[in-house]
């Protein structure tokens, strides 16, 4: 299929990874809800347990199924360390990241596959500040518009919303890029490192619905510190 002189991009399947700590009570619904979406091409679901001991592995032995991979990390090793992990195990051409905790809503996914489908995009965020959301707590909208201005300024992107969970990725971009972090410094390393080598972020809006303390959100301020310093770190390194 051509639009014009230009080849479209042929994809096959799509990889998604969820990376998964201590998510015993939400698991279950994020998958079901994973199976429910309607897509254009081939679904491969790979989660990563990241050392839970909370019986989530109980959970996922349930649920694994021709669709559903399960990979198991015998101690908690980081979000960025379980996305490695997901992204050395994927076959699909193109690689999705999805959080287990029902912040995101799966039935996005569309949104976020049509630019790169139409061959408008190889890397593809999905913005949490143009979509309907509930509230965020003040520290972490703080924080998410300090570190995306951050990263606007040092790469001269216009982002919204660079912390998204929700990232799509063309698997020939990933392939040029090595992932060093363990933890949430998953977010501004590959942001940085995408940017670096010439790749322009296309952003649709996403539905979320955040999680408080209280619910179990994980990210605390000592990780906005780790992503600044990734940040600087990576637009300062002469080859990323």
């Amino acid at each position: 299929m051509t639009t014009g002189d230009r080849q479209m991009p042929q994809f096959r399947t799509l990889s998604v990874i969820v990376p998964v700590y201590n998510e015993r009570n939400t698991v279950a619904e994020i998958l079901r809800r994973i199976r429910a979406v309607d897509l254009p091409l081939g679904l491969e679901v790979i989660v990563v347990d990241d050392g839970s001991t909370d019986e989530t592995d109980k959970v996922l032995a349930a649920l694994e199924d021709s669709t559903v991979r399960v990979v198991t990390h015998p101690t908690n090793q980081g979000k960025a360390a379980a996305i490695r992990t997901g992204i050395a195990t994927a076959r699909g051409e193109l690689v999705l990241i999805q959080d287990a905790d029902l912040e995101y809503d799966p039935d996005d996914w569309p949104r976020l596959l049509d630019p790169v489908l139409k061959g408008k995009a190889h890397v593809v965020y999905g913005s949490r500040f143009t979509g309907e959301h509930r509230s965020m707590r003040p520290s972490q909208w703080l924080g998410n518009r300090l570190l995306t201005l951050t990263a606007n300024v040092l790469f001269r992107s216009t982002l919204s919303d660079m912390e998204t969970c929700y990232k799509l990725f063309d698997r020939s971009v990933l392939d040029g890029i090595t992932i060093e972090s363990d933890r949430f410094d998953f977010e501004p390393e590959i942001t940085a490192k995408v940017l670096r080598r010439g790749y322009r972020i296309y952003e649709v809006p996403v539905s979320y619905t955040g999680r408080d303390a209280s619910e179990g959100t994980k990210f605390e301020w000592r990780d906005g510190v780790r992503a600044l310093a990734t940040l600087v770190r990576y637009r300062l390194a002469r080859q990323v």
